[in-house]
């Protein structure tokens, strides 16, 4: 990938995010539901990285830019569609909803705002699998198959851990759901995101090809997001604000990311 191919690499996931963006402000205005943004964001980022996957920005052969189309195609779906399927039975997102709660007239021209800076911090994320899918080497290496299992954990860990909170949603149980994988991580579906995009940084990185090691940036970026930034903060000061006490004691017997045995959480 020469210099010139990496800038429009780049520009190509910088205006695909925005697009995509622009789509999710249009869509949450029309139907008043903001938990659509996060279906829309999952679709274009998985769009933008098959698409990048497959035009010619690089060297890479072409099996390797098919795995990396069909690792992103695949976390699109199985993500895309578990979003979709909450979204139908809630009418807002806490998190957007408390935002525009205290944007109050501002509310709409401040959601485009922030979702083109959404646009802004996924650019490393789409980068990363544009980068691991042109990686030159001729032909699959032990780094392809080393990713594809670090991404197969994720998504069937982050599957699993979605899939017994919604269990736990329809059994009708009331309270904090502390089972599975949700005993050992308050936020295990997170922790396996993180995993997942570091698949990508598996693949990508050479000794002749610099830009590959920018693909360090996808795994980085998606902890940074989801541990200090738009996941756990938000969620947790809605979780707090919704069980109170219940879910202090929670937070002292379990870990917030990293899945470990429940006891004595260190602050």
């Amino acid at each position: 990938m020469t210099a010139v191919s990496f800038a429009a690499a780049l520009a190509f996931a910088a205006l695909a995010m925005s697009g995509a963006m622009a789509l999710a402000a249009i869509i949450e205005r029309s139907s008043g539901n903001s938990g659509w943004i996060d279906v829309v964001w999952t679709f274009g980022l998985g769009l933008t990285g098959v698409l990048g996957a497959l035009l010619p920005f690089g060297d890479g052969p072409i099996a390797r830019r098919a795995l990396v189309a069909g690792l992103a195609l695949a976390w699109a779906l199985r993500l895309g569609l578990h979003i979709a399927r909450r979204t139908r039975g809630i009418t807002q997102d806490p998190r957007y909803a408390r935002l525009k709660q205290d944007w109050g007239a501002q509310a709409n021209i401040r959601m485009v705002q922030l979702l083109q800076m959404q646009a802004l911090a996924s650019i490393p994320l789409a980068l990363g699998m544009i980068l691991a899918a042109h990686s030159p080497s001729p032909a699959l290496t032990w780094r392809d198959a080393a990713a594809t299992v670090i991404f197969l954990v994720g998504i069937v860990g982050g599957g699993i851990a979605d899939a017994q909170l919604r269990a736990f949603t329809r059994s009708g149980k009331t309270g904090l759901c502390d089972q599975g994988l949700w005993g050992w991580s308050r936020h295990p579906n997170y922790f396996f995101e993180c995993v997942l995009w570091c698949s990508y940084a598996v693949i990508a990185p050479a000794t002749s090809y610099p830009w590959g090691w920018l693909a360090l940036l996808a795994p980085a970026s998606i902890t940074l997001l989801l541990v200090w930034i738009s996941g756990i903060p938000p969620l947790e000061e809605h979780m707090l604000a919704k069980h109170g006490a219940a879910y202090r004691a929670y937070q002292a017997r379990t870990s917030a990311l990293l899945p470990l045995p429940p006891g004595k959480v260190k602050p």
